[in-house]
């Protein structure tokens, strides 16, 4: 571990608390068979998952956000006075304006913070973590919040068998505290990609300035999630690899430094896909899928919790952090605890 390449700089970027919130009520893979024609056979042997949580008609992204970020700041052992800044990846924001991050700072009472959201769909909390790494070890800033949060059941179809079958909600967040060079290395690389031309892979069309609200939808349907699976598939698998490989690359680092590899929960077989052409084992993979579904942004942040609660993540462990999602967009993190 000592031949790992990292930054020559005063200040680390660390981690110093996660939290996640998981609303109560599920969906279960028998309930689907109520809505629409599938069963459980085809939905796990197809993605992996059993079980996906629902917010209820009295829970917005802002309040499962907020409560993942209590928890967090808990854990980091500060207040939310101590918070310098506030970013919030999210594609279900709780409105289009103001930002998702302002309702979560007033509902913290974090008055010492500037706040704004990311949107970067499944890759937002990786984009997120990049942000408060460079504001971090610039020196700026002391503790930043970053906020995965997702309601991803309001912009649902449940009569498309392909889309509603995947996806969940829930919230993941993670402070960042600036820690100096003598300690851990926290987060000691960062990268991110994006090609706006494969759009149409994944995407919600209405509303916006292209679909507005005040102009009929030629396709109602507009106003909810639109997958095309098979295309998903075969770009994360590849996106993800070389982004894996640009890691490794850039940290003198081989697939055998890292202690856990925790990648967004978009497909079982993905995951399973990318692990086996990477030659990881089976012990040095996360995946919790089954329990919550795809839930975007919130994803990575509420999986690195999990871990964390269950004692996966010891010190001196490397963690690789990697996303593909909607835009399109990936990215990865590399973390020394």
């Amino acid at each position: 571990m000592n031949n790992i390449k990292t930054s020559d700089t005063a200040f680390r970027a660390v981690i110093a608390g996660t939290g996640s919130f998981i609303p109560e009520k599920q969906l279960t893979n028998d309930d689907l068979t109520k809505m629409v024609e599938t069963n459980d056979e085809w939905i796990t042997t197809r993605t992996g998952i059993k079980v996906r949580h629902i917010a209820n008609e009295n829970q917005s992204t802002a309040m499962l956000a907020t409560e993942a970020a209590k928890r967090a700041i808990d854990k980091a052992k500060i207040s939310p006075e101590d918070i310098e800044m506030i970013v919030t990846a999210t594609i279900t924001p709780e409105m289009v304006f103001p930002s998702t991050a302002c309702f979560v700072q007033d509902m913290l009472g974090a008055k010492n913070a500037w706040a704004f959201d990311i949107s970067a769909a499944c890759s937002g909390f990786v984009y997120g973590l990049s942000i408060a790494q460079h504001f971090v070890v610039s020196g700026k800033y002391d503790n930043v919040l970053v906020i995965g949060a997702e309601t991803l059941s309001k912009i649902t179809d449940y009569t498309d068998r392909k889309s509603c079958i995947l996806f969940g909600d829930g919230a993941g967040a993670a402070v960042i505290k600036k820690g100096n060079a003598n300690g851990s290395k926290g987060i000691f690389y960062s990268t991110s990609g994006s090609d706006g031309s494969g759009w149409t892979s994944l995407y919600c069309p209405a509303y916006g300035s292209r679909n507005p609200v005040s102009k009929p939808l030629a396709d109602p349907s507009s106003v909810f999630m639109k997958i095309n699976g098979r295309e998903v598939y075969q770009l994360a698998v590849r996106r993800i690899i070389e982004t894996v490989e640009n890691c490794m690359t850039n940290c003198g680092m081989t697939i055998k430094d890292i202690d856990l590899f925790i990648p967004h929960q978009m497909n079982a077989r993905i995951i399973e896909s990318v692990a086996k052409r990477l030659e990881l084992a089976d012990e040095n993979v996360f995946i919790n899928i089954d329990k919550y579904g795809n839930t975007s942004a919130a994803s990575i942040p509420i999986a690195l919790d999990e871990c964390m609660q269950q004692g996966r993540i010891k010190k001196g462990d490397v963690i690789l952090l990697v996303a593909f999602g909607g835009g399109l967009t990936w990215g990865a993190n590399v973390i020394e605890f």
